[in-house]
C-alpha cells in the first residue's frame, strides 16, 4: 500500500532509535534479558547495574545480594524474586540467542513453543529456532552453528536440519495463509535450501509431531493446522447431522416480509440445516438478513449469538441490526494471552444460534474453537463476502466453505443499498460477474481514467493525481488521499508508487530504516 501521504495525527509511527546486530553483541546475557523485558520488575538500567555487580542467571540471586547492587523498597524486591524463576528460564535461552547475534525478545516466543526447557530443546536442535519467531533459514543455520559449535557448511546434511527446514517453509506459507503446501511445492523449497533427503526430512518432522504428511492427497501441513482443519471438518458435519429444524414454514413466513427471494431462502435454510453460508457483496442485504434471523429467534423463544472476527465488525454488526453482538474471542472466553477458550467441547456456548458476520476473516483454528463450542443442535450461520481478502490467520474458512459443496450455500446478488453505497457499490456489484460497465457518475464518487500505454502511464497519472488534481478538485490535502495497488512490482507496483509519491509528497534522506519522519508506514504482518 504506497505512502501516499502522511497518517492522521496519532497514526505516524516514527522510529527514534534502531538496535544493530553489534549493539545485541555488546550486551551481557543478563542486560539483554532485562532490555527485552524478560525479567518483570527489572529494567535495562537495573540489570546494568546487577550485570556490573557479577550478577548472572536470575535464578542464582539472592535477597541480600539484589538489596545491595538496587536499594528498593522489600515489596520490589519481593515482586522481583518472584519473578526469577521464570526469568531464568529466559535467561537460558537469551544466552544461545545473543551468542548467535539474534534478538533477546526470542526467548519469550520460544518458552511459549517449546515450554520451560526451551534452551534445552535448542541445545539439542538448535533449528527448532524457526519454531519461535519471524526467524530466517539463514539465521538458522548460524544459530545452529553456533549452538553446536560446528561450521555450518559441516552441518547441510544433519537430519535435524532438513526437518527443521521443512518446518521453516511450512511455517512461511502458513503466514501466506496456508494450511497445507503440495508435496512438489515443499520438496522443491527443500532443494533449494540445499536439503537433498527430503524424505528424510519429512518423516523425522513428523515423528516430532510438527507436521502431518498426507498421502493421499500429496500434501503436507503443520500439525496445529491440520487438527484444526479436521476439527473444522468433524464440527460442520457433527452440527449438520444433529440440527433440529427451526419452526415452520409459517414462522419463516412471519419475518421474511420486504426480503427478496435469496434473503427469505436463507431464513428458510438456517432454519433447516444446522450450518448455512449467506454471502453477498456491499449493499446485497446481509444484515437484513441477520435481522429477521434474529427476529425469528425471538419469535421462537430462542437465544442467538451475533459474533464477528473484530470488535469494530462486531460493531458494526450491532447498530445493523439493533441487536448485541461481540466479537467471537469474547464469545468464546479467550483465556489472556495463552490462546485457549474457556467455552469448548466441555462447556459449550448457551446459544442456540450462532451468527458469524464477515466470516472472510475467519482462520482455521478460530473457526475450529468456535465448532468445538457448539453444542449439538446449534445452528450456525455464516455472513461473509468471500470477494473480500482473506483471514489474517492460516486457512481459508468462508471459501473453503462455500466450494465444499457440504453445506446450503444462499447468495445475494440483488443491489439493495445502492443509495447508500453508491457509485462505488454498483460498480463492485458488476465487477463480480466479470463486467466493468461505463461510468457516469456526476458525484466524482467514481472516475475511471484510462491509461492505454500501460503501467508506467498509470503510475504517472497516480502520483499526477495526488498530488494536483484530486487535491484541486476536491479542495483536499495530499493527507487525505490513499492508494492502492493491487500489486508489489513493476512501474505501478507498491515499491515504484512509494518511491516516487515519497519523492513528492516527504522527501528526505531515509537515514532511519529507509524512512523519515512523516513518512506513512503500513504493517503487512
Amino acid at each position: 500500500m504506497p505512502a501516499g501521504a502522511r497518517l492522521p495525527a496519532g497514526v505516524v509511527v516514527r522510529v527514534t532509535q534502531m538496535t544493530t546486530a553489534s549493539d545485541l553483541s555488546a550486551l551481557t546475557p543478563l542486560e539483554a534479558l532485562c532490555q527485552a523485558g524478560l525479567w518483570a520488575g527489572v529494567t535495562a538500567a537495573t540489570g546494568r547495574k546487577l550485570a556490573a555487580g557479577g550478577v548472572t542467571d536470575p535464578g542464582r540471586i539472592t535477597r541480600t545480594t539484589l538489596e545491595s547492587l538496587t536499594g528498593m523498597a522489600a515489596k520490589k524486591l519481593d515482586d522481583i524474586l518472584t519473578a526469577a524463576t521464570k526469568a531464568s528460564d529466559a535467561y537460558a535461552v537469551v544466552e544461545l540467542l545473543i551468542a548467535a547475534g539474534l534478538p533477546a525478545r526470542l526467548a519469550a516466543p520460544a518458552l511459549e513453543t517449546l515450554g520451560r526447557g526451551a534452551a534445552g530443546f535448542l541445545r539439542n536442535d538448535p533449528w527448532r529456532i524457526v519454531e519461535v519467531g519471524p526467524v530466517s533459514a539463514e539465521q538458522a543455520d548460524a544459530f545452529a552453528s553456533t549452538t553446536l559449535g560446528q561450521p555450518a557448511r559441516e552441518l547441510r546434511s544433519d537430519p535435524r536440519r532438513g526437518a527443521g527446514m521443512a518446518t521453516y517453509l511450512l511455517i512461511r506459507a502458513a503466514r501466506d495463509g496456508h494450511t497445507a503446501q503440495p508435496l512438489s511445492v515443499l520438496a522443491d523449497g527443500l532443494a533449494s535450501l540445499d536439503v537433498s533427503d527430503v524424505a528424510a526430512a519429512l518423516d523425522r518432522a513428523a515423528a516430532d509431531d510438527r507436521l502431518v504428511i498426507f498421502d493421499e492427497e500429496e500434501l503436507v501441513g503443520l500439525s496445529r493446522y491440520a487438527i484444526a482443519e479436521e476439527a473444522v471438518a468433524d464440527g460442520i458435519a457433527r452440527l449438520l447431522a444433529a440440527a433440529d429444524r427451526i419452526g415452520n414454514t409459517a414462522h419463516v413466513a412471519a419475518v421474511t416480509g420486504g426480503l427478496d427471494d435469496a434473503q427469505a431462502a436463507a431464513i428458510s435454510a438456517m432454519a433447516e440445516s444446522g450450518v448455512v453460508v449467506l454471502t453477498g457483496g456491499p449493499g446485497t442485504g446481509k444484515s437484513r438478513t441477520v435481522a429477521a434471523v434474529v427476529a425469528l429467534a425471538d419469535k421462537m423463544g430462542l437465544d442467538v449469538a451475533l459474533a464477528a472476527p473484530t470488535g469494530r465488525a462486531a460493531k458494526r454488526l450491532e447498530e445493523l441490526t439493533v441487536a448485541p453482538a461481540s466479537t467471537l474471542h469474547r464469545l468464546l472466553g479467550a483465556q489472556g494471552r495463552t490462546g485457549q477458550f474457556a467455552r469448548a467441547e466441555t462447556w459449550p456456548l448457551d446459544q442456540d444460534i450462532v451468527v458469524v458476520d464477515e466470516a472472510s476473516m475467519l482462520d482455521v483454528e478460530l473457526a475450529a474453537a468456535l465448532l468445538d463450542a457448539c453444542d449439538d443442535g446449534t445452528h450456525v450461520l455464516f455472513v461473509g463476502d468471500a470477494a473480500q481478502l482473506p483471514s489474517i490467520g492460516a486457512g481459508r474458512v468462508l471459501g473453503d466453505l462455500i466450494a465444499s459443496g457440504a453445506v446450503p450455500v444462499i447468495e445475494l446478488t440483488t443491489l439493495h443499498r445502492q443509495a447508500e453505497g453508491g457509485a462505488i457499490a454498483r460498480l463492485a456489484a458488476e465487477i463480480r460477474v466479470g463486467v466493468l460497465p461505463p461510468v457516469s457518475d456526476p458525484t466524482h464518487e467514481v472516475v475511471v481514467v484510462r491509461c492505454p500505454k500501460g503501467s508506467t502511464e498509470a503510475a504517472h497519472r497516480a502520483v499526477q493525481l495526488v498530488t494536483d488534481s484530486i487535491p484541486r478538485v476536491f479542495g483536499l490535502t495530499s493527507e487525505d488521499i490513499q492508494v492502492v495497488t493491487p500489486v508489489h512490482r513493476g512501474p505501478a507496483g507498491t515499491a515504484a508508487l512509494n518511491a516516487v509519491l515519497k519523492a513528492r509528497l516527504n522527501p528526505g534522506t531515509g537515514t532511519v530504516g529507509g524512512f523519515d519522519v512523516g513518512d506513512r508506514v503500513v504493517a503487512t504482518a
